[in-house]
């Protein structure tokens, strides 16, 4: 038997909001906080997590960006000339994006989303590692670069496996006693909110099934270690989606011309202008101070937020909507879904969450980047003690 293993469970999307009021972990992770996410999508918070580093330090942000010369979706651009109802279709889009994905040897999350095939020669794609492996972010070390400059044996999720393949994979593990240190990601909650919102009955019941599982995990590694440090968290919360947005439709009514005036990125919360002459700059600009349902984001909040990019990669203008409004149709989707994440983080539903059976969460722990330290030094504490070989 050894003495420690360290075991950290992504729950994704797992916020503050969707257990505050539930008994979700309280058997076994009696210990809980609400934490701070990130300005963003999961693109940026599962990456923040891993480095411990906020979004300008690891330049992990939103995935499309305006970058003609370094697109890698050029041949792409031929597909113009099918009918919109092919190239809408989320079937088809799996199936290009399967293809693309494994021709451009991309290793870490990849999806076209909904880039219409005229301007994806515009854009680049930016999580082409996987944040998940050694070596996987954009700028900076990650958790998995600090267990192996470390020596310290670990498991990791495949993305590419189910949420039971990936338990199990770990069990085995535990069961072998080959790791002191684990990283196990579970999205399907994730999935689920963004289909049924998160008053749906199906969410606690997702939750059960999470807490059966888990102590599957803890049964198993009682067996094989003397003492379990156990830390459940999610990267952000999720908010229902109450309003609807048509934002492309008032831009595309003003007198100017995609690619020639301005590029723009239509994320589900947020959109990010790119200006190619001062007249888009000015008439976008005055457009999107009419519409009620969200602002402009100064660049003092964004620096606030550690998201002022000051090469305006990720853009020049970010435009983000309130708490409940989805921006539909936009390019990750024709369609609209019921809850979304990606707001503000101060917002209600942003709040993450963190649970341990420890006695306590360190205050200074207070966002989602600092969750890395934990993981360090769990490690670390894991490696001292399973060599030194007693409790």
């Amino acid at each position: 038997m050894k003495p420690v293993l360290g075991l950290f469970i992504m729950v994704d999307a797992c916020g503050w909001e969707i257990i505050r009021n539930d008994s979700f972990g309280c058997a076994f992770a009696p210990t809980r906080k609400q934490l701070e996410s990130i300005f963003g999508y999961s693109s940026t918070c599962v990456p923040s997590i891993l480095s411990g580093h906020w979004p300008v330090e690891h330049r992990n942000w939103c995935y499309f960006v305006y970058d003609p010369k370094k697109s890698p979706f050029r041949s792409l651009r031929s597909l113009r000339w099918l009918p919109t109802a092919v190239t809408s279709r989320r079937i088809f889009r799996r199936w290009l994006t399967r293809f693309v994905k494994a021709r451009l040897n991309f290793r870490g999350y990849f999806d076209l989303y909904n880039i219409p095939f005229r301007y994806i020669h515009l854009f680049d794609f930016t999580e082409k590692k996987s944040p998940l492996q050694p070596g996987g972010m954009n700028v900076g070390p990650n958790i998995f670069d600090f267990l192996v400059e470390q020596k310290i044996p670990y498991f990791v999720s495949n993305p590419a496996a189910t949420e039971e393949q990936n338990r199990d994979d770990l069990i085995a593990r535990i069961n072998n006693e080959t790791i002191d240190f684990a990283f196990l990601y579970w999205a399907g909650l994730d999935g689920l909110l963004h289909m049924v919102g998160n008053d749906s009955p199906q969410v606690p019941a997702k939750l059960r099934v999470y807490e059966q599982w888990i102590e599957q995990l803890l049964a198993a590694a009682r067996q094989h270690y003397s003492d379990i440090h156990l830390y459940v968290f999610s990267d952000h919360g999720m908010a229902n989606c109450d309003e609807l947005l048509d934002l492309k439709s008032r831009i595309e009514a003003l007198p100017l011309a995609m690619e020639r005036d301005y590029v723009v990125v239509y994320d589900s919360t947020m959109a990010r202008f790119w200006f190619l002459n001062d007249h888009a700059r000015q008439l976008i600009t005055a457009e999107l101070q009419r519409v009620p349902q969200g602002r402009i984001v100064p660049d003092e909040e964004l620096e606030r937020m550690h998201a002022l990019f000051k090469d305006h990669y990720f853009g020049e203008l970010i435009f983000l909507v309130k708490e409940g409004v989805l921006i539909v149709p936009s390019h990750m989707g024709e369609r609209p879904i019921r809850a979304m994440h990606g707001y503000h983080p101060t917002d209600k539903h942003s709040y993450a969450s963190l649970l341990t059976n420890q006695p306590s969460i360190p205050d200074d722990v207070t966002a989602i980047p600092h969750i890395c330290r934990l993981m360090k030094e769990t490690g670390q504490l894991a490696k001292r003690r399973n060599a030194a070989g007693n409790t």
